[in-house]
């Protein structure tokens, strides 16, 4: 087996073990490049269905090309996607675009909070019904407690610290230093009840690996990753008022590639485009209060 080989059958494997051991399991998708392969990963494990819902949360301050592209995927793969929203912070503008809050309480508010209260069912939620087309209205809002997430431990220092399977507690917040052991692939998945767990079967995966898997896998990638000709493209993708692009030539998966085989990016962070992780020190803080 290649290495990729055996990064894929490791994530199958997890993605599986979750489904078996948690009843109520959503996946986030972000849309970014992680996420997607996870999705794609989801697929292959369940023979082409993914047989539990996806969430996104929507900040409404998405690049607009990263929603018309969560929609599409979502009606030709048939995806039962639901949508969260933190609508009272956006209709009293209560965000950092609207210079009422600092990027990082953006992010608690928009992000965070939204998570917590679309994961619980306490907030409206939109679902895509494929019949109509459209979202809708979901009027049974099922609570979740086990969250597949697309976090990787090469992206930032504290994705470094997580666990495959990974507890909260009912809040959501994260303690660090509370984590069960993961030796020799032996994973603790028999939780207290009322324990929120994120499950992260990328955790092992680095940049390299998940373009050398898009490429791969053929899996179908937003634009925004490319240089379409003005020496730029996204290395990471988020809102557009925090996420700017970074100097690069790579206009297709393969010379993606070959620049991070070539070290261009060696000593710049992936999401060093990022600009509420420089306001943060790192994402730490925003991630021990529930952030993905």
């Amino acid at each position: 087996m290649t290495h990729l080989d055996k990064l894929e059958a490791q994530g199958v494997h997890i993605l599986r073990e979750a489904y078996k051991e948690f009843k109520s399991l959503v996946m986030l998708w972000s849309i970014g490049k992680d996420s997607t392969v996870l999705l794609w990963l989801a697929r292959k494990a369940f023979f082409g269905h993914v047989p539990f819902p996806l969430m996104h949360i929507d900040t409404s301050f998405k690049i607009p090309e990263m929603i018309a592209y969560r929609d599409r995927l979502a009606l030709e793969w048939r995806l039962d996607l639901i949508v969260g929203q933190n609508t009272a912070a956006l209709a009293a503008k209560q965000t950092f675009p609207a210079g009422t809050l600092s990027r990082v309480d953006c992010c608690k508010a928009l992000k965070s909070e939204a998570l917590r209260h679309t994961l619980s069912g306490e907030w409206p939620r939109l679902r895509m019904d494929h019949a109509l087309g459209r979202y809708m209205p979901e009027e049974k809002r099922e609570a979740f407690t086990g969250v597949i997430v697309g976090v990787r431990a090469d992206e930032e220092g504290s994705r470094s610290k997580e666990r495959y399977f990974s507890a909260r507690d009912q809040q959501h917040e994260w303690d660090v230093s509370d984590q069960p052991p993961e030796l020799w692939k032996q994973f603790k998945t028999d939780f207290a009840p009322g324990t929120h767990v994120r499950v992260h079967p990328l955790l092992d995966w680095t940049e390299l690996n998940i373009w050398e898997y898009i490429e791969r896998e053929n899996i179908p990638i937003i634009p925004l990753y490319f240089n379409h000709g003005d020496g730029c493209r996204y290395r990471s993708l988020g809102c557009y008022p925090c996420t700017k692009p970074v100097e690069s030539e790579a206009r297709n998966v393969r010379e993606i590639i070959a620049e991070l085989q070539s070290g261009k990016f060696v000593n710049i962070a992936e999401r060093s485009g990022r600009e509420q992780d420089k306001e943060d020190g790192g994402l730490e803080t925003l991630r021990r209060g529930g952030y993905m």
